[in-house]
């Protein structure tokens, strides 16, 4: 845990060189975990600023937090054990800005977000996570298998009748068994799966199909995936889609590689739909990109310019109406690892630029 933690600290004392600057700033619940190999910060899991910034000077390196979030962050988040000192102020003074100002000592600071003025280096930031630590792997590994495990047995309790909003909240009961945050959830019933691509969970009740989708979150790590169940035969059309739907995620994952440039591999997706029938149908929806400690790291378009890097996550979510595919991968010089892999679902083998695929299938009840 110490080395991944010094990785991190060397990377972002190596920013400060270049950029020259006395501190850093992090205030986001993302960079936060990071940082700490997945520790929280949070007292909302849904904001996106934390409620105890971190303060890393040259040589040293800080928790600020008031009086209220100190206890826990000190014991429960074990923080000090990872090289962090804790400095924390009453909870009814404002001197968080005190506080950091006087830890960075008066000089340059850098910040993850807009704040008191200090240089704002979110970007920066944001790129020294990409290339993810073999600790981080491991972990992303588990955060994988434990999210498809979840959207997979809630999948397996839908039945005709169902409030879409119902079966979210069994979703997100075996999210929490296993202490994953549930950032975003999608539940869309019969013809809501063709007529948005983000359905977010109503009161309709499901009748012959479902689409189930969540952005999950555990160690700081977001898992983002979909899964499609049939009440009885699939019909002709929806498969000749789904299977063409999984073929062009497939082609996007198998196109993403380390050191070649991330717009490759949403181009070669484009030329995917376009022989398989469905060359427009990008313009529906983005295709997804890098993802990691954000959903969405960046989207990739057309003018995307970065560089996929070794061991960096990515999430492609292109869909066809009616239709989704979306799991994410590591892409590695061996290859792209699909992290969430069907667990109990029906399995399809799928050839795409020279890798092998195991994708999930439609359920059918």
């Amino acid at each position: 845990m110490h080395d991944e933690i010094q990785t991190k600290l060397k990377r972002v004392r190596a920013l400060m060189q270049r950029s020259k600057l006395d501190a850093v700033v992090l205030r986001k619940q993302s960079n936060f975990a990071w940082a700490t190999a997945g520790r929280r910060n949070c007292v909302s899991i849904g904001t996106e600023m934390g409620a105890a910034p971190i303060v890393i000077t040259a040589d040293r390196q800080y928790v600020v937090c008031n009086t209220i979030e100190a206890p826990r962050i000190a014991q429960e988040e074990g923080v000090e054990e990872l090289g962090y000192e804790v400095r924390s102020y009453p909870w009814y003074q404002d001197r968080e800005l005190a506080v950091i100002k006087e830890l960075a000592g008066g000089g340059a600071v850098g910040c993850d977000v807009p704040f008191a003025g200090f240089k704002v280096i979110g970007g920066e930031i944001a790129e020294l996570r990409w290339q993810l630590t073999p600790w981080e792997v491991l972990r992303y590994r588990e955060v994988g298998f434990m999210a498809a495990r979840a959207i997979e047995d809630a999948a397996r309790t839908i039945r005709p009748g169902d409030k879409e909003c119902a079966v979210i909240g069994r979703l997100t009961a075996l999210l929490w068994e296993n202490g994953l945050d549930y950032i975003t959830t999608f539940c869309a019933a019969d013809e809501r799966i063709g007529s948005f691509r983000h359905p977010i969970g109503t009161e309709k009740r499901i009748d012959k199909r479902a689409m189930l989708c969540v952005n999950a979150r555990k160690w700081g790590l977001i898992i983002s995936l979909t899964r499609f169940v049939q009440f009885g035969p699939v019909p002709a059309e929806i498969r000749r889609r789904y299977d063409a739907n999984v073929l062009v995620d497939c082609t996007m994952m198998a196109a993403t590689k380390p050191g070649r440039p991330a717009v490759e591999a949403f181009r070669a997706g484009l030329e995917a739909y376009k022989q398989l029938g469905f060359e427009r149908e990008y313009e529906l929806h983005h295709q997804g990109g890098a993802i990691g400690y954000e959903g969405r790291d960046y989207r990739v378009n057309f003018e995307t310019d970065a560089i996929v890097q070794e061991n960096q996550a990515f999430c492609w979510n292109p869909s066809i109406t009616g239709s989704k595919s979306e799991d994410p991968i590591l892409a590695t010089s061996q290859g792209p690892e699909v992290l969430s892999p069907p667990v109990t679902f029906p399995v399809l083998q799928v050839e795409a630029g020279g890798c092998l695929f195991r994708r999930p299938d439609i359920l059918t009840l």
